[in-house]
């Protein structure tokens, strides 16, 4: 019987050897999750984030929420306009500085938090891991952003 020969390493241009398809494919999957978790709420995955920033901190600035989400105001308006749509927020120029756009919830707006409090543990529980291990992946994931984004 002849020995085994080792295994060739897989080629760095192999698609599954790819972190960036690895990161892209398991974000595809959360947002599919979201996407179910979400459909009561009448949110896209996009606009949760943008209300989750608002429900963090009522009447911020365009421009603060895009900080927080790494979105650009080109991105955000869109999403603003839907979600002033749905009566869930409004957009008023601040009387400070009119070039800033203040973000605030509306009633309805406030009132979602109540129905969407169930949607982060639907989606931990969606994963099928032990919170420490989701925390620790959290921690890694924050650390590489920052690193490549030159802040770490």
């Amino acid at each position: 019987m002849s020995p085994r020969r080792p295994a060739a390493p897989p080629s760095p241009l192999q698609l599954d050897s790819q972190l960036c398809f690895s990161l892209y494919a398991a974000q595809l999957a959360m947002t599919k999750v979201y996407r179910t978790l979400l459909a009561d709420l009448e949110l896209t995955y996009p606009q949760y984030l943008v209300m989750l920033v608002l429900w963090e901190r009522d009447g911020v600035t365009v421009s603060q929420i895009g900080e927080r989400l790494f979105l650009d105001s080109a991105t955000l308006t869109p999403l603003l306009k839907r979600l002033e749509a749905a009566g869930l927020v409004q957009r008023q120029r601040a009387s400070a500085d009119e070039r800033q756009v203040v973000v605030s919830l509306t009633a309805a707006g406030r009132g979602l938090k109540r129905r969407a409090s169930k949607v982060p543990e639907s989606a931990f529980c969606a994963t099928g891991c032990e919170r420490d291990e989701l925390i620790a992946l959290k921690q890694q994931l924050d650390g590489l952003r920052d690193r490549l984004s030159g802040h770490g």
